[in-house]
């Protein structure tokens, strides 16, 4: 168990090179929380910025709050999607969104992850969306 009361355990098939930045599965006991894709608007739902980094800070900040209206906090996250409209700006600033995710998320990496590239997201300006699974201990 961490302090969180939570049992993850990360799933490493032996002999697999270990993962940068992810996990290739995990486990958890508990109850779920699912939050629905997050986009990097405010609140009001108004896009402060069209800077491809600033929106991943927003639609990290957005899942944060939708998971703490469930008492969870990002620690819980199991599992995240990214959906994104452009692989090649997310690669060329892979430092950044890092550094964003580590300020608003903390530095937890043990989490399944997925990233693809999409054609388009409902809402004209988003240039990111993110879902989450989170597993809040029994």
């Amino acid at each position: 168990m961490n302090p969180i009361n939570l049992h993850k355990q990360v799933l490493q098939p032996p002999g697999w090179a270990a993962p940068r930045g992810y996990a290739n599965g995990v486990v958890a006991t508990g109850r779920l929380v699912f939050v629905a894709g997050q986009i990097g608007w405010n609140a009001a739902c108004q896009f402060e910025s069209d800077d491809f980094v600033a929106q991943v800070r927003q639609a990290l900040l957005n899942v944060r709050a939708v998971l703490a209206e469930a008492g969870a906090t990002p620690e819980h996250i199991m599992r995240m999607t990214w959906y994104l409209l452009d692989k090649r700006e997310y690669l060329a600033r892979g430092r950044e969104v890092g550094q964003v995710y580590r300020e608003v998320l903390g530095s937890d990496y043990q989490i399944a992850m997925s990233a693809v590239q999409v054609a388009g997201l409902m809402e004209d300006r988003a240039k990111v969306e993110i879902e989450v699974t989170a597993v809040l201990g029994a």
